[in-house]
């Protein structure tokens, strides 16, 4: 069956997003960026509620201040592609199903460290899992290259902030603070990953009660994952950003998840096309044996074809668009999807 991108963008709208906000509104919360130059694409829900992750701010500031900046990157006017940087308030964007099963995913896009690509890794997703009974939560993280004090821990900062965040709130959106998963993509994919092994690591001082409670996720799916920081598995890009061109080898070490996997590390489903040329395969390859190695549960699904980037847009008409079932059908042996 042929699916166009309009039969796509109908298929991904998930019902409950248009409804009004009536429970929990997130007042004072930064909202969420907007398409430059124009309104935004009709029959496509977006987000209206946010969630902050610092109450007082962002920690280690840059010396320079941020100005968040959303570039359009699309040139089809019904389909958004915004890239956004400069983040200095991070936040969650919360998409919340019209009968929850229970289950949370945080969903970080990728970006290549650069930026955050919040359509096509992010809220695209967030629509298909609501639609599906899961509340996702797309998280706009800090940028290691823009000057914060934590330096290459501050998405990993700000995504375990968050994963304890969704666990402090979990009745607010009915679901069981056990079952908050994560998954992402590229970079983003980096950054899951490094949560699903590093989610003990101290990289902030607390700030409230919320941090009293465990940041490791429920399970962990990095798509197309940027993982080794050596050559010649590294992401060139990804890896300048986040630790340097000059990095001493025990530093590409300290943030090379698959150099880092802990006996406790949850449940992993990996996903990984072999024509990728951005991020090679062996990226998947390399966390996948190191999981292997610690006898932690790993789901490993390599396609011939998919290239790098296809989340959900670019997969249609071609095998790996199976991916979000085969993932979904995995959460079940998990205990995610119930």
């Amino acid at each position: 069956m042929t699916i166009d991108r309009r039969s796509f963008m109908a298929a991904s709208v998930c019902a409950g997003l248009a409804l009004p906000p009536l429970a929990l509104p997130a007042l004072a919360q930064t909202a969420v960026p907007q398409v430059p130059g124009g309104p935004l694409p009709p029959g496509l829900p977006q987000p209206f509620e946010t969630i902050d992750l610092w109450p007082g701010g962002a920690p280690g500031m840059p010396a320079t201040a941020l100005t968040e900046t959303v570039q359009e990157r699309s040139t089809d006017r019904l389909v958004t592609d915004r890239a956004v940087y400069g983040i200095s308030r991070p936040r969650m964007a919360v998409f919340r199903p019209d009968r929850p099963n229970g289950a949370a995913v945080l969903i970080t896009p990728g970006g290549g460290y650069r930026w955050v690509v919040v359509d096509k890794e992010g809220y695209e997703m967030g629509r298909w899992l609501a639609a599906r009974g899961f509340t996702a939560f797309v998280l706009f993280y800090r940028l290691p290259g823009e000057g914060w004090a934590a330096g290459p821990n501050v998405a990993l900062a700000d995504a375990q902030r968050a994963m304890r965040l969704i666990r402090h709130r979990a009745r607010d959106f009915a679901i069981d603070p056990e079952r908050v998963s994560a998954m992402g993509f590229s970079a983003g994919g980096h950054l899951c990953a490094d949560l699903a092994t590093r989610f003990d690591a101290k990289v902030y001082d607390p700030v409230d009660g919320a941090d009293q409670l465990s940041a490791k996720p429920h399970s962990a799916a990095p798509i197309y994952p940027v993982i080794a920081m050596t050559a010649p598995d590294a992401h060139a890009g990804s890896r300048e950003l986040l630790i340097g061109k000059t990095a001493s080898p025990a530093l590409e070490a300290a943030h090379s998840p698959h150099r880092n996997v802990p006996a406790n590390a949850p449940p992993f489903f990996l996903l990984h096309a072999e024509d990728d040329d951005a991020v090679p395969v062996n990226n998947a390859l390399l966390l996948r044996a190191a999981l292997k190695a610690r006898g932690i549960r790993v789901e490993t699904h390599l396609f011939e074809h998919g290239g790098h980037g296809f989340g959900l847009r670019k997969a249609i008409g071609k095998p790996v668009e199976a991916w979000p079932d085969l993932w979904r059908a995995w959460a079940r042996t998990t205990g995610l999807a119930l």
